[in-house]
């Protein structure tokens, strides 16, 4: 993670203060109180436990309706959170055995059977570091404060060392990605069909992804694939994807926030759900575009999309403020990127 961004995402979030505000004047629903007809854990909620102040990675549990599991950045430990996302409040904290001590914890994914792995594969040093690592470990069946072992891989990249935020495991195939995090844009990395724990790990580059990217998640169906930067995001129907086709469909509603770290579909996957970093940090609930990935319908309320970029549906009222707000978004963040640059130059 590169922390010198934090304060000029902060700086974009008072710029769109007065542009949210006026779209919320307008009567355009906001995603909290859209959750009548939500399945459990499609609601927006606020992290309460004070341990999590660097929430950097968020996935939905199928196990346990209305969980979502995360993590922290770094300098906390092999920790993983439960949190219930009808409170807000941690469920259970997992400590992980049988690995080193964690780097730079990025993300979280669940596989097939209900395996969790989890991505330590941030480069605070700009991707220096030979190797990262990923854990695999299976999500307990009852939530409680308890210790589980995990599996430990060592991960390398084909065209050299990186930094990455993104981690995905495919919900049918339990083929693990990586996206690395490069301003201009980075790639999809594609792993081995199946990961070794005695061995090294490869990951080759597949596909381009026009993101500066800070997580990733598949819908439940697998033929989705929503990537998140701290501004904005696109959604690729996931078709082909080993032969490096990914077709891109969608923007997405990405809610402005100090330091936006995660995103994670719904269990039911009608939701996108986009998280922050911080103390009491908020995660805030999205509807997918094309109404979701899991076959079912989505929720029948619209999330706002003000201080985020539009889904490209067009439809609804208020799109001229929205509209607004968007080109509004884009003009303050080419501003705050071009100073970051100039600092980071300097």
């Amino acid at each position: 993670m590169r922390r010198s961004l934090a304060p000029l995402a902060a700086a974009a979030a008072v710029l769109f203060a007065a542009p949210v505000l006026l779209v919320g004047a307008l009567g355009v629903p906001a995603a909290a109180a859209d959750g009548d007809e939500a399945g459990a854990g499609n609601d927006s909620f606020t992290i309460q436990d004070p341990r999590i102040t660097e929430s950097s990675g968020l996935a939905a549990s199928r196990l346990h309706p209305g969980v979502y599991w995360t993590h922290n950045d770094s300098d906390d430990g092999p920790y993983l959170y439960a949190v219930d996302s009808a409170t807000g409040d941690t469920v259970a904290r997992i400590t992980l055995t049988g690995i080193g001590s964690p780097r730079d914890v990025e993300a979280i994914s669940i596989g097939p059977d209900n395996r969790i792995f989890v991505g330590d594969i941030g480069d605070n040093l700009g991707g220096t570091w030979p190797y990262v690592w990923i854990y695999e470990l299976p999500e307990p069946k009852e939530l409680r404060d308890q210790s589980v072992r995990a599996t430990q891989y060592v991960v390398t990249y084909s065209d050299g060392a990186r930094d990455a935020e993104s981690l995905v495991v495919h919900p049918k195939t339990g083929r693990v990605y990586l996206i690395d995090k490069k301003e201009g844009g980075g790639h999809l990395y594609e792993g081995p069909a199946e990961l070794s724990a005695s061995g090294g790990n490869v990951f080759r580059p597949i596909a381009p992804v026009d993101l500066w990217a800070t997580d990733a998640a598949f819908s439940p169906d697998g033929r989705q694939l929503a990537v998140r930067s701290y501004f904005g995001g696109i959604q690729y129907a996931w078709d082909d994807a080993t032969d490096g086709k990914i077709e891109r469909k969608e923007r997405l509603s990405v809610p402005l926030a100090g330091q936006g770290e995660s995103v994670s579909y719904s269990a039911d996957g009608s939701r996108l759900m986009y998280g922050s970093e911080g103390e009491q940090s908020p995660v805030e609930s999205r509807e997918v575009p094309g109404g979701g990935g899991s076959g079912s319908t989505s929720s029948s309320g619209g999330g706002s999309r003000a201080g985020g970029e539009g889904s490209g549906d067009g439809a609804g009222s208020g799109d001229g403020v929205k509209v607004g707000a968007v080109v509004a978004a884009a003009v303050v963040c080419a501003a705050l990127f071009g100073l970051g640059r100039r600092r980071r130059r300097g």
